[in-house]
């Protein structure tokens, strides 16, 4: 069983979860479109249009991007990317910002069908990233500058700090659904995967 009308997912959880890949998979196997907040920052800063521009002058003053250019890159998707529903990842990343993602989705006539909470336990998470760092090191690769024990716990006290009450924020909504995120890769696909059609039938 697909899902039979385009869903729009929000993927919420700690750095390191595994929301990337599972977003991609989503992609793949749905053509879904995946909104990742660094990605569309990266194609703004090259496309050369109006926000492109203002997205490469902030990160060239090494500032960090507003609110309100983020919503506006994600409108800008939202109005022209063609897929069966989009998945938000990596944004929001504050109440404000879930605020303005609810008031644009209205805006657009679109709606949020599902938010999908990918538990971890902080411990196994630090492990598998200190892992696969030394794989990636192993393999005779680069392991990412962040893929550090230091780092990543720095990431995961800014996420409980300012995204994790997103958590509370989509439970009161009755928007929230919880999996586990420490499955194998296939399995936690399952889970999402069944999320998904339930939002969509």
């Amino acid at each position: 069983m697909t899902a039979k009308t385009p869903v729009n997912v929000i993927l919420l959880g700690p750095p390191g979860a595994g929301k990337g890949t599972q977003a991609a998979r989503l992609v793949e196997e749905r053509n879904m479109v995946q909104l990742s907040t660094g990605d569309m920052l990266r194609a703004a800063k090259d496309s050369g249009t109006e926000m492109g521009k203002r997205v490469a002058d902030v990160m060239a003053r090494g500032e960090l991007v507003t609110d309100e250019i983020v919503i506006g890159l994600i409108e800008e998707q939202l109005t022209t990317a063609k897929g069966n529903g989009f998945i938000f990842d990596g944004f929001p990343r504050t109440l404000a910002q879930a605020d303005a993602l609810g008031a644009l989705l209205e805006k657009t006539g679109q709606s949020l069908d599902a938010v999908i909470e990918m538990q971890v336990d902080d411990e196994v998470l630090v492990g598998r990233i200190v892992g696969r760092a030394a794989e990636a090191v192993a393999a005779g690769g680069t392991a990412r500058a962040d893929d550090n024990e230091e780092s990543l716990k720095l990431r995961l006290m800014e996420y409980y700090k300012k995204t994790s009450p997103l958590i509370g924020y989509y439970h009161a909504k009755g928007a929230l659904q919880s999996i586990d995120g420490l499955g194998a890769i296939d399995e936690v696909a399952v889970s999402i995967g069944a999320i998904v059609d339930k939002a969509g039938s």
